[in-house]
């Protein structure tokens, strides 16, 4: 277990400038591991909004802190992970050591982790309790972009395992920016039951607005009923993004656990 008393923990998250809801997600995750007193110091930067990446380079500056955990609360490994924050923080690979002594540890982004599955299983069941998940489409909601074949990586990969699992009858990943995209929902499923998880850090933008409208369902409605929406004769039961999950504290902390063990792995080996 990593010692409170020589760890601190940054946690980076995207962050934007039109919609507040959007850092929520991050500030609710380190608030909490910061009440469980794991590190000597829990802080989160964004890329979109105050404190910055690069005002997190003044961060810890506490000479009794040798090392930081920078911990991307990201879903996927693209642009941002591999190209901004290391540019931003001035992360030199997996371990910075800074001009102070202390050594800056760079883990993978949240989207990487090993219970991920299980997560978005639970959150499609929680949001569909009642019905039969083997007449039921499940889509898992990426981003895409042509910019960056990664970015349609994450929600790939998670459809793969999810559907090796054999439970939903139908499981597919789903795009706002790129092939499959969620506005073709209708035609790529035949199930009377839809259920709809974004594949997002938090409720913003794109989860809250974009693709509720590209399904088709009025936001504010759903929103005041919590209803499923009812439409073309289908049930189309939609999920809040897997970011918001509580149980990203834990993912967070231990993305730094997993990080330690395999920097230990080839020194176990030898």
């Amino acid at each position: 277990m990593i010692s409170r008393s020589n760890s601190a923990l940054l946690i980076v998250g995207h962050g934007s400038t039109v919609n507040p809801d959007s850092s929520a997600p991050t500030l609710k995750h380190a608030a909490e591991i910061r009440r469980r007193e794991i590190f000597a110091d829990v802080a989160c930067c964004f890329w979109k909004e105050e404190p910055s990446l690069r005002d997190a380079l003044l961060f810890f500056r506490d000479g009794t802190i040798p090392e930081v955990y920078v911990v991307p609360n990201f879903i996927s490994e693209g642009y941002f992970t591999r190209t901004v924050i290391p540019r931003e923080l001035e992360l030199t690979g997996p371990e910075t050591h800074r001009s102070s002594g202390q050594i800056w540890k760079y883990c993978e982004p949240v989207g990487n982790h090993r219970g991920m599955t299980e997560l978005l299983l639970r959150r499609a069941h929680d949001v569909a309790p009642e019905i039969s998940e083997a007449e039921t489409s499940l889509l898992i909601v990426g981003h895409g972009t042509s910019l960056n074949d990664n970015s349609a990586a994450a929600a790939k990969h998670q459809v793969e395992k999810i559907r090796a699992l054999n439970r939903y009858g139908t499981v597919l990943n789903v795009y706002l920016e790129e092939p499959p995209l969620v506005s073709d929902w209708l035609k790529l499923t035949e199930t009377r039951n839809v259920v709809i998880v974004p594949f997002f850090i938090s409720d913003g933008l794109h989860s809250d607005e974009d693709i509720p409208a590209m399904l088709g369902i009025d936001a504010a409605d759903r929103r005041s009923t919590g209803a499923p929406s009812q439409l073309h004769g289908r049930s189309l039961f939609y999920s809040t993004a897997i970011g918001t999950d509580p149980k990203f504290a834990d993912v967070i902390i231990e993305q730094t656990e997993t990080f330690r063990a395999q920097r230990l792995e080839p020194q176990s080996a030898s």
